[in-house]
């Protein structure tokens, strides 16, 4: 151990005390209360001092105990040293050490469910008291806030809200390295009409396929050199949305022309329709069984039916017209939102596609807009289980926890006001999960730009955006290996942009 010489000239009332080390450091305190440690060498890191310090020898202790205190010590020290210099905090500070010091075993494969609590306010944030909720401490509280509410209980909200615009300059600190790109990959620009929907396939980091207002369906590949696969041609107003099957080999679309349209990818040819009565609106497959197919429509009701046959096997009523849809990734629910602005959650037998309405949750707001945008995610570190994030015509994107246990229950987490749209513009989740960083959106805008958004900051919550594009952009879509971005715009013009590589590690 290191020897400590002190001068024990401290008096009762607090007189001054002076040690000094044999390994350079002079400690200085005032009473029994303060002891301030001084290193005068920076790169002095012995952990044997620090045990000898937080455990000192008195003449009535036990020495044993006291040597294997400071033997315990030192090893907490030394793994303290290890664990700081295996961070890389890159200017963090203590608050975020801690958080990522107290991170559970293995916290990047756990799944803690999500528990039902009261959906809260539009604009606010509630933190939870799960391990995983911590970790969001790195990136959504600054290290000059008042930290002592870290140990709230579950039921604290604290406001989150954020009116911004489009335009606002992304924050000083830099972009993110995980959202950086190089610029543009490739151009598809034979289509002539606006671009109402677009996504690449399933598990697939080449295949992207982009519906029109034309009623045309392209399907490109982007991989070197890009090509356009083949552009299927058959309903007469604009494409909806439309869905790949899990193994890519077919297409189906809805449209405004009151038809559902199956495509078999390999000949480019349409083998079924589906005639309704009213405009089909947002279509998903069955994320487990592909002979299910989950419709919505115009006449205020999701339909399924058999992929196969084309028969209906089920029909759910709701509100109003059901204007987009997304399944969970057990296929158990389907999340739906309306005209009106409310956002349900269906249960669905993945046995015979019957479909039961649970639960719905109606915006407080006093205007009501049209969903544009409804999609799951499997887990999110930000809520500790999945989420749903939602997007209205507004520019409203809201973000919800669910409750898987409670038939995909929703508890409104935060909200972002973005300029209010003209267009029907959709948003997406960005695929990468990291300590490091926040829950982040990319959406389009009718300033003809790609934004980035952070929803963890409230202040400077555009991170990045990409320019490319002459007109607004209504549509994004990440690929599979989230190394290319799709965006496409009021005229027809798809950008594949491509991320930047970088050593950066998104998972500590």
């Amino acid at each position: 151990m290191a020897e400590v010489t002190s001068m024990n000239n401290c008096s009762k009332d607090g007189g001054a005390t002076e040690a000094v080390t044999n390994n350079g450091c002079t400690i200085n305190g005032t009473g029994k209360d303060m002891i301030k440690v001084t290193v005068k060498k920076a790169n002095v890191k012995d952990p044997e001092i620090f045990s000898c310090l937080l455990q000192p020898a008195s003449s009535d202790s036990d020495l044993d105990s006291i040597g294997v205190r400071r033997f315990l010590l030192a090893r907490k020290a030394e793994s303290g040293v290890h664990r700081r210099l295996d961070w890389r905090c890159n200017g963090k500070g203590y608050v975020a050490y801690r958080n990522y010091i107290r991170r559970p075993r293995n916290w990047e494969n756990s799944q803690i469910p999500s528990y039902p609590s009261t959906p809260g306010n539009s604009g606010r944030w509630m933190l939870t008291s799960s391990p995983l909720s911590r970790l969001s401490e790195v990136e959504s509280w600054s290290s000059s806030k008042d930290l002592r509410s870290g140990a709230l209980a579950s039921n604290h909200r604290t406001s989150f809200s954020s009116s911004i615009s489009d335009s606002d300059h992304p924050r000083g600190q830099g972009v993110e390295p995980a959202y950086s790109f190089v610029g543009m990959h490739c151009i598809f620009d034979q289509c002539k009409s606006a671009v109402t929907v677009l996504k690449f396939g399933h598990m697939s980091s080449d295949l992207l396929a982009y519906g029109a207002s034309d009623g045309t369906l392209t399907v490109c590949n982007v991989s070197d050199p890009p090509t356009v696969i083949n552009q299927l041609k058959g309903h007469s107003k604009d494409v909806t949305d439309f869905d790949f099957s899990s193994n890519n080999q077919y297409i189906a679309s809805s449209s405004a022309d009151k038809t559902v349209r199956v495509w078999e990818l390999s000949k480019g040819l349409c083998i079924r329709v589906i005639y309704g009565v009213s405009p089909q609106l947002c279509i998903r497959f069955h994320p487990v069984n592909n002979n299910f197919l989950s419709v919505g429509n115009a006449n205020k009701e999701i339909t399924v039916f058999n992929f196969s046959t084309g028969r209906v096997i089920a029909k759910s009523i709701f509100d109003s017209e059901v204007t987009s849809m997304d399944h969970d990734h057990t296929g158990h629910l389907i999340f739906c939102g309306d005209a009106q602005g409310c956002i349900y959650s269906v249960t669905m037998d993945s046995h015979t596609g019957a479909l039961s309405r649970s639960h719905r949750y109606r915006s407080s707001s006093k205007q009501k807009f049209p969903i544009t945008t409804v999609q799951y995610r499997s887990f999110s570190l930000l809520a500790g289980g999945p989420v749903l994030l939602t997007c209205t015509k507004d520019g409203s994107l809201s973000f919800f926890s669910v409750a898987l246990e409670v038939e995909g229950y929703l508890t409104l987490r935060c909200s972002l006001k973005l300029t209010p749209r003209i267009h029907s513009i959709r948003a997406s989740f960005c695929p990468l999960l990291s300590l490091n960083k926040g829950e982040y959106i990319v959406a389009g805008s009718e300033d003809s730009n790609v934004y980035f958004y952070d929803l963890t900051r409230p202040k400077h919550t555009c991170v990045n955006k990409l320019q490319g594009h002459r007109f607004p952009v209504l549509v994004v879509a990440w690929n599979h290996g989230e190394n290319f971005l799709a965006s496409a715009d009021l005229y027809g013009v798809v950008i594949v942009w491509k991320r930047a590589k970088t050593s950066y590690k998104g998972n500590i």
